[in-house]
């Protein structure tokens, strides 16, 4: 047995290649920083490489889809814990063949092939309903009731600044230099800037 077909170098190229997926949809996620992607590629080209030695099954890399496919199912299907039990199986059965050493056989652990699908399966499962229910969800507060309400100024109007309104932060502009502690009113809202004038009436 070489190195390369060794368990422990498979174990080690199969966690790579999920570390650069959880990397990769992290950068998707969060992008700006630059740090995500760079090792999203790092680890990614590093199981790259390492397929070179070891490839890749064919038909393990047909179960993997499967298991995603059942993972899609369980966001937008009843039963999503039915889904994802079967995700899990069809992830966990095609990471332990992923890889076809020299030997043949289970490249992978299976105890480490289901750790591994099941905290990935339960990370993006919860994410990503969290992200859906969020977006479905009614603001807390409806934005069009802050119109004519008094606000407290928290960093001076200059013309722009902020304020609190409705229990909330609100980005502000007036066309008058207010300071912070003053109290104004709401008049109107462009987006999300509130358009405020002082508290008394204008002569």
């Amino acid at each position: 047995m070489t190195i390369v077909d060794s368990p422990l170098f498979l174990s080690l190229l199969y966690l790579l290649l999920v570390a650069g997926i959880w990397m990769s949809a992290l950068a998707v996620v969060n992008p700006g920083t630059g740090v995500l992607e760079i090792l999203a590629l790092v680890a990614l080209g590093g199981a790259g490489l390492g397929t070179i030695f070891v490839p890749l099954s064919a038909w393990a890399l047909i179960v993997l889809a499967l298991g995603g496919v059942l993972f899609i199912a369980s966001l937008r299907l009843p039963r999503p814990e039915i889904w994802l039990i079967f995700s899990a199986l069809a992830l966990s059965v095609g990471s332990v063949f992923l890889f076809q050493p020299e030997g043949g056989g289970a490249a992978v652990s299976p105890l480490l092939a289901l750790t591994v699908s099941l905290l990935t399966l339960g990370y993006f499962w919860w994410a990503i309903r969290s992200a859906i229910i969020a977006q479905q969800s009614r603001p807390a507060i409806d934005p069009t009731r802050v119109i004519g309400e008094i606000a407290e100024v928290r960093t001076e109007l200059n013309p722009v600044g902020s304020v609190y309104a409705l229990g909330e932060l609100w980005t502000a502009r007036s066309e008058d230099r207010i300071r912070a502690g003053k109290e104004v009113k709401v008049v109107d809202r462009e987006g999300l800037m509130l358009l405020v004038e002082p508290k008394e009436e204008r002569k």
